[in-house]
């Protein structure tokens, strides 16, 4: 079994972000400058190459202005749905 952190409910979260960052009209660097972090940190959680922490996560969300709360919806969501279809 795969990771936690490439499993397709993870992916759904990174999709959100990535769109989020790209509505804003944001680049991978412009969120790293303000995050305090390398580029290539943000592109890795972008792209499923590293994994994002909570604490990461909030703070990925404060910087793009958006709510984690919709985030973490769209992971109970996805992973709703994968447990009903496993059932």
């Amino acid at each position: 079994m795969k990771p936690s952190a490439y499993s397709p409910n993870y992916d759904k979260l990174r999709e959100w972000l990535k769109s989020c960052r790209e509505e804003k009209g944001l680049t991978i660097r412009a969120v790293s400058d303000e995050w305090g972090r390398h580029h290539s940190i943000v592109g890795k959680l972008e792209q499923n190459r590293r994994r994002i922490d909570i604490i990461e996560f909030v703070e990925y969300c404060r910087i793009l202005g958006i709510d984690p709360h919709e985030g973490l919806e769209i992971l109970i969501a996805s992973s709703a749905r994968s447990r009903k279809s496993r059932t």
